[in-house]
C-alpha cells in the first residue's frame, strides 16, 4: 500500500512533462486561467479542493511553509513544479518581491540573465 505522499505525488507527476533545456517540471493540467492576482499558477483538485499544485508539491516534498515565507519561481516559469533549488524555493516575500522585480527588468532568470543568488542562503554559508 503506498502513503499519502506518494499518491500525491504520483498525481501531479502524472501531469507533468520535463523540459530539457530548463530543467523545469512542467504542469500540464489545469491552470488558473489568464485574469487576476493569481493568473496562469497550475491548480489541481487534492481531498476536494483546489491547489496550487507547487504549493501542494513543495509541502509533499519539504513540509510546512512557515506564515512569513512563500515560495517563489526562481525559474521564472509559473507552470514550473520542480521543488528543488533554482526552481520553486521558499524566501522572505521581500525576497520574493525583488526577484520579481529583478525579473521584469530582464536581469534574472531562463531569459539568459544571471540566475538567482539568495541573500537569505548567501548569509548562512558565510
Amino acid at each position: 500500500m503506498s502513503s499519502r505522499r506518494d499518491r500525491i505525488r504520483a498525481k501531479i507527476m502524472g501531469r507533468v512533462e520535463f523540459d530539457p533545456v530548463t530543467g523545469c517540471w512542467i504542469w500540464t493540467g489545469p491552470d488558473s486561467g489568464k485574469n487576476g492576482r493569481g493568473k496562469g499558477y497550475p491548480r489541481m483538485s487534492l481531498d476536494g479542493q483546489t491547489v496550487a499544485v507547487h504549493i501542494a508539491m513543495w509541502t509533499n516534498e519539504h513540509g510546512y511553509i512557515p506564515g512569513k515565507k512563500e515560495l517563489d519561481h526562481a525559474c521564472r516559469n509559473r507552470l514550473c513544479v520542480r521543488p528543488h533549488r533554482g526552481h520553486v524555493e521558499m524566501v522572505t516575500r521581500k525576497e520574493n518581491a525583488k526577484r520579481r522585480e529583478q525579473a521584469k527588468r530582464g536581469m534574472i532568470g531562463h531569459n539568459g540573465g544571471p540566475a538567482f543568488t539568495c541573500e537569505e542562503v548567501e548569509a548562512a554559508r558565510t
